[in-house]
């Protein structure tokens, strides 16, 4: 289970149990930081604490924040970097700016968070946008698809953040946006942090065998909603399947070709056999996965390059496939290629060269928040 669904159901949970709670909201990085905005850590009154939002530069400050806001405190957004006084005293280290805001979970904002993150389980894409500044700091709004949660107090700036949660829903982003004192976009006083929760992307592995297993287990981590396909039963009977994936006993061009995939979603083929792999991928050519992967020899790759052209697979498609896939670090044991493979995927996304870090220069992360305006 990934940290941030950790997270989630820790805030359910406290939610459930009526625990006092604050959230640390990640808004906005300046420079270099170890999470992106968004990330968030909750901390109840016991101090106890789950979830990171620098991975352990200023968690120790934080909890001492949210302690003040569960005292009676106002909500908090506070600034930690290396220009500040303070940064070497909370340890931020990474040469970069982060601005944090600290608030209680509770009544109305608690019951839009667990509303919006609900929907999100249920692939239904969603939006939290939060008041940083001004006397409404706190004041959070849900947003799903046709439907307000919650309320910001100003009809203005609600309609205004609707429309700027929408476009960061479609571009699966999160976003920092400025507003004036009445809401309208013509102003800066207010800023609001629009949290954007995309449905999670998808992971279709064609063939039940041991690979197949330890990429499931490395691509839950990462986010993805993974399912296992075989037309053969007994395969897919096994818990070491059963446990990491959803698993679906089907022909798999038959399953693919049934599924709506975009460019965040990935299908791999791992069969070994012709009859399964080379018409998943002639089905999964016709969606629009942004990766399609097969594993397999150079010699076992040229022969079904081969076939496939055989039934009319262009140049154009062909290109399309990852095969072999994965990235070349001398991978052998079915956890190493998951590596591999899982390594190429995020290579691909962020359109990184996958070279070692220590041989080149700039950022070392991509940056997943949408331009301030």
């Amino acid at each position: 289970m990934s940290v941030e669904q950790l997270t989630t159901d820790t805030l359910r949970r406290w939610v459930d149990e009526r625990t006092r709670f604050a959230a640390a909201m990640l808004v906005e990085v300046i420079g270099s930081a170890p999470l992106d905005p968004g990330a968030i850590m909750l901390i109840d009154e016991q101090g106890r604490i789950e979830g990171s939002v620098t991975g352990g530069c200023v968690e120790g400050a934080l909890v001492e924040e949210a302690i003040g806001v569960l005292a009676g405190g106002p909500p908090r957004l506070v600034t930690y970097g290396i220009s500040d006084e303070v940064a070497g005293g909370v340890g931020l280290m990474c040469g970069g700016t982060v601005r944090i805001l600290v608030h209680e979970i509770a009544g109305e904002t608690a019951d839009t968070w667990l509303e919006a993150l609900t929907a999100v389980d249920e692939g239904r894409p969603g939006a939290l946008a939060t008041v940083l500044t001004g006397p409404l700091t706190g004041a959070t709004l849900g947003v799903l698809e046709g439907r307000k949660l919650g309320s910001l107090g100003l009809p203005l700036l609600e309609h205004g953040v609707e429309r700027d949660a929408g476009a960061a829903m479609a571009q699966g982003l999160s976003m920092l946006r400025r507003y004036g004192s009445d809401g309208t976009v013509m102003g800066s006083e207010l800023e609001v942090f629009i949290r954007a929760f995309g449905a999670r992307p998808r992971m279709v592995i064609v063939g039940a065998v041991d690979f197949s297993a330890a990429l499931a287990r490395f691509a839950r981590e990462l986010g993805f909603d993974v399912t296992i396909c075989d037309a053969r039963g007994p395969f897919l009977q096994s818990r070491r399947f059963t446990s990491v994936a959803d698993v679906v006993q089907q022909w798999p061009h038959e399953y693919v070709a049934s599924q709506v995939l975009g460019e965040r979603d990935v299908v791999l083929v791992f069969s070994h056999d012709s009859k399964f792999d080379e018409p998943a991928l002639q089905a999964a050519l016709a969606t629009d996965a942004g990766y399609i992967g097969a594993m397999g020899s150079r010699k076992t790759q040229a022969d079904r390059t081969e076939r496939l052209r055989a039934v009319g697979v262009t140049q154009a498609e062909l290109e399309r496939i990852a095969s072999p896939c994965g990235l070349d670090i001398g991978a052998a044991s079915p956890a190493e290629t998951a590596v591999s493979i899982l390594a190429e995927v995020i290579a691909l996304r962020t359109g990184r060269g996958a070279d070692r870090l220590s041989d080149t220069s700039g950022s070392i992360r991509s940056r997943t928040q949408a331009t301030e305006v």
